[in-house]
């Protein structure tokens, strides 16, 4: 620019030159108005001249501050190609010979291709009234997670367990012949490819996973409220959440008014010994789910759930369904979310076998549960729970249970409960004091899932 600038005003002074020496030689020659009009236009050019010197002055005066500018750009530029990724930017100065830059792929690393790893352990201290010398100390469950988001369409998650039978609520015992004792055995809780995002609130599950029969099913042991999950699942389930192999559609339901409405389906391979028996035939389950806000500090969450399949013993074919509602009610103050808070969780179920072929059906059994929570304090959560259910196999056979709870959050990584669950069933009440601590490493803490 400078150049250019530079040259045009050689041309025009030279030009001006050119114009002015006729002028000088033959000036006795040309007529006066000529001369004239000659005259004023070398004065237009002479101005012409002089905004022109004036302008390149002015520019080889100015600091350069357009190439300060882009100097600081470049060095920024270096700083980012030189410093790791995740890390703080080195300073680099506009002195720094341009050559020397070192550029850095972009590509996915080795590293960011794992998964998000997590473990979670879960350890009982255990006194019973019948024997205070029995299941003392049980290393209960240490679960490894496997969490990846594949693409952006799809993520994988694996759970693997080693788990430890003891210190667990028997809801109704049975006389059976003592079994040998082994170690922990290591099973494959959960392990499903999801896909998200296929269609506007459409998601769907492949694999093996805790179904959506009601929410705490789907909760992992380390993350529920209590030491074990409610009596009625116990009676009519299991120790265990209800998981099976199979896939799983989940639709979030398009509402332009208040709430959000999820609808759940799921078709697997019956498994579970509790409802289906013997029986690999197919299972069916729906659920649909409400949530309304209804407050910045309350709301309320409401569903409903059914599950359906064969049930096979000794070749004898019926079947079984078992349906379940739920509802929680949460009060959560904004401003004292870390502080103060309430939690109402409780639910019905009901057990409802079908007759088999030649003979009558079975009676259906009832189960209620029910619990709350309060927080107390940034580290102190008081709890209790009020439980109760019929035997599904025999209905005029009933246990409750009733357990207050004390919990103390340490940190994020680590909570210690103190529990008390007394338990009434056919002909007699035992009790059992359970001091449980949890510790969590990695990404995913004590979730709920």
């Amino acid at each position: 620019m400078k150049q250019l600038t530079k040259q045009g005003l050689q041309v025009l002074m030279l030009w001006a030159a050119t114009l002015a020496t006729p002028t000088a030689s033959l000036g006795q020659d040309i007529s006066p108005s000529a001369a004239d009009s000659l005259r004023a236009e070398i004065a237009a050019l002479r101005m012409q001249l002089d905004s022109i010197r004036a302008l390149v002055e002015r520019e080889e005066a100015a600091p350069a501050e357009q190439d300060d500018a882009l100097s600081r750009l470049r060095a920024a530029a270096r700083a980012a190609a030189r410093s790791p990724a995740g890390g703080a930017a080195e300073q680099a100065t506009p002195a720094e010979d341009e050559d020397d830059q070192e550029f850095v792929g972009r590509a996915r690393s080795l590293q960011s291709l794992n998964p998000e790893i997590s473990v979670s352990g879960d350890i009982f201290l255990s006194i019973a009234s019948e024997d205070a010398d029995a299941d003392n100390f049980v290393p209960r469950e240490f679960e490894i997670s496997f969490v990846s988001a594949l693409d952006p369409f799809s993520r994988a998650k694996i759970f693997v367990a080693a788990e430890e039978e003891g210190a667990g609520i028997e809801v109704f015992p049975e006389e059976t012949e003592e079994e040998e004792e082994h170690g922990p055995a290591l099973v494959v809780e959960e392990g499903y490819l999801e896909w998200v995002g296929i269609a506007d609130g459409v998601g769907i599950k492949l694999g093996r996973f805790f179904q959506q029969f009601g929410q705490v099913n789907r909760w992992h042991s380390h993350a529920l409220q209590f030491q074990s999950r409610s009596l009625p699942h116990l009676a009519f389930i299991g120790e265990e959440a209800l998981a099976q192999d199979g896939a799983s559609l989940r639709w979030l339901l398009p509402n332009s008014g208040g709430g959000a409405y999820e609808a759940t389906v799921e078709i697997t391979r019956s498994a579970n010994q509790n409802l289906f028996g013997e029986s690999h035939g197919l299972s069916y389950l729906g659920h649909i789910n409400a949530f309304w806000q209804l407050s910045p500090s309350v709301d309320l969450d409401l569903g409903l759930s059914a599950i359906v399949g064969d049930y096979v013993e000794d070749g004898i074919e019926s079947t079984n369904r078992l349906f379940g509602a739920e509802a929680a009610f949460n009060w959560i103050p904004p401003d004292r979310s870390r502080y103060r808070g309430l939690t109402l969780r409780g639910g019905v179920m009901l057990s409802d076998p079908g007759p088999a072929a030649g003979f009558s059906a079975p009676e259906s059994a009832l189960g209620v549960w029910s619990l709350a929570e309060i927080k107390l304090s940034r580290q102190w959560i008081a709890g209790g729970r009020y439980e109760w259910v019929e035997n599904p196999d025999n209905p005029d056979e009933t246990a409750w249970l009733v357990s207050p709870a004390l919990t103390y959050w340490q940190s994020e990584f680590v909570r210690l409960r103190a529990e008390y669950d007394v338990l009434g069933n056919p002909g007699k009440t035992t009790g059992q004091f359970t001091l449980r601590v949890t510790f969590a490493m990695g990404p995913h803490k004590h979730e709920t899932y």
